[in-house]
């Protein structure tokens, strides 16, 4: 696996000779993607007045999932291409742990949790397309791995499936609940109840 990872990141990286036009590009995309994704995100709020609450919820579970990924590359701590000196990085990075990629994790999110909801498909599809061209440049730009991004990817999966899980937990069982407890406040009182005149 360990070669295979290697392998594809030298066929796709920029390595010691870049192409002269493809590496500013990537560079461009290495750095901006993230902020092509917030805007996609904005747009869709700003868009789409009734998917706000939704684009909220997809936020908050964009951050949960960037602090995990942060978490876990801290943990297993493995090293990037450029500490290996398989490349220089192109573009200004720490030395950190590469596995998972946060930026392909938290992107990969958002465009699943858009894919999930039917009002958003189009954008999610667009954030998938920001997410896998933002992973390929920054494999080309020395900061990650192509394992990176995959693993980055999986741990989306991941963290939709859970939200997926908790929106099912808050219909069947929240939802009603505070349904029928507005019901209960809202309902005339009985005679005995009312005060005496």
């Amino acid at each position: 696996m360990k070669a295979l990872n290697f392998a594809l990141f030298q066929w796709m990286a920029a390595g010691y000779e870049p192409s002269s036009w493809l590496l500013p590009l990537a560079s461009a995309i290495a750095l901006g993607g993230a902020w092509a994704g917030m805007a996609l995100m904005g747009w869709a709020a700003w868009r789409r007045p009734s998917e706000r609450g939704y684009v909220m919820a997809t936020l908050a579970f964009a951050a949960a999932t960037a602090v995990i990924a942060h978490a876990i590359a801290a943990s297993l701590n493995l090293p990037r291409p450029f500490m290996l000196g398989l490349s220089p990085a192109y573009i200004s990075h720490g030395a950190r742990g590469s596995l998972p990629s946060a930026h392909a994790a938290v992107m990969f999110t958002v465009a699943l949790m858009f894919l999930l909801r039917p009002r958003l498909r189009d954008l999610g599809i667009g954030m998938a397309a920001v997410a896998a061209i933002t992973g390929w440049a920054r494999v080309y730009v020395g900061v990650h791995f192509p394992a990176d991004i995959v693993a980055g990817l999986l741990l989306a999966v991941v963290m939709a499936g859970v939200f997926v899980g908790v929106q099912r937990l808050w219909r069947r069982h929240v939802a009603p609940r505070i349904a029928r407890d507005d019901l209960h406040a809202r309902a005339p009182a009985s005679k005995a109840d009312q005060p005496l005149v």
